[in-house]
């Protein structure tokens, strides 16, 4: 393999977020890397600012925004996974990301050294300098799910049995494996995607990423929390004001459940969970589960 990382950042309509992020990658050093910039149709110039500013950057232009996992895997593909991949690790990378100078080496030099280690994320903060509490997760069981709903996950925050959904528990700097870390800056192992494949993309976006690190840990490998990295999330800059944002959000849960946690689910306390998502999802996440 000619490159230690390929690195994919999905764009939609953060032009200005967007350039940060690949300047802050132009200052990187250490391992060999190469980018991909799948721009999700938008409209605000973004594909012509990277083609213009950033021409060492593979650039795809997708007609339509077609997700989160779709739009990464395309870029995925270009880079040859999960059959022919031309780099020893693939990187997901959210446009409203910063990353300071030396965190691919560091992320590259720490599965290097941890063969078991499947998929490595690093801290996420947000602008103001507070963790984003999304990088480091629990699966979303009916258990972890139910004492978020409730709101026992934020009167308890440190208790190991409520605090599960988002480890409230654990020392936001201190290395730990988990069972999820966040799609925003997640790396994974060439030899993982082969066995795993690529993202499910029957999630448009969220999820996806909890369901990629399901899939590894059962493959066999573990998932890390590796806080020695910390890299800066504007968070949610292309959906914050999207209705449709939040009810994929409510359908990706709908889906995982669906897919992981269903089966063996006792009918009543699948009814309880049904009924829960769909007066969050509303009408058309309940005809969605209707049918499905």
């Amino acid at each position: 393999m000619s490159l230690d990382l390929a690195i994919v950042v999905l764009n939609y309509n953060t032009r200005d977020l967007l350039r940060g992020c690949l300047r802050s990658l132009q200052a990187q050093a250490g391992p060999r890397f190469a980018v991909c910039v799948v721009d999700n149709a938008s409209t605000d110039g973004s594909a012509e600012m990277v083609a213009s500013e950033f021409p060492d950057a593979a650039l795809i232009r997708n007609g339509q925004n077609a997700g989160f996992a779709a739009g990464n895997n395309l870029g995925l593909r270009h880079f040859g996974f999960p059959d022919r991949p031309q780099a020893r690790y693939a990187m997901l990378l959210n446009p409203d990301t910063l990353l300071p100078a030396d965190a691919l080496r560091q992320l590259v030099q720490f599965a290097d050294g941890q063969p078991d280690v499947g998929i490595v994320g690093p801290k996420l903060v947000l602008p103001d300098g507070s963790l984003d509490k999304a990088c480091r997760r629990s699966f979303p069981t009916p258990a972890v799910s139910f004492y978020r709903l409730v709101g026992l996950s934020a009167l308890f925050p440190r208790s190991r049995r409520f605090g599960r959904y988002n480890l409230t528990y654990l020392d936001e700097d201190a290395q730990a494996d988990v069972d999820a870390v966040v799609g925003a800056c997640m790396m994974l192992r060439a030899e993982v995607i082969a066995r795993i494949g690529l993202l499910d993309e029957q999630f448009f976006m969220y999820g996806e990423d909890l369901d990629w690190c399901l899939r590894a840990k059962q493959a066999g490998y573990r998932v890390v929390y590796y806080p020695s990295v910390v890299v800066q999330h504007v968070k949610r800059a292309a959906s914050r004001r999207s209705p449709k944002a939040r009810y994929e959000f409510q359908r990706a849960m709908w889906l995982f459940y669906r897919k992981h946690y269903r089966s063996r689910t006792p009918r009543l306390l699948d009814g309880l969970i049904r009924l829960g998502l769909a007066l969050r999802g509303g009408p058309a996440l309940l005809r969605e589960m209707w049918q499905g």
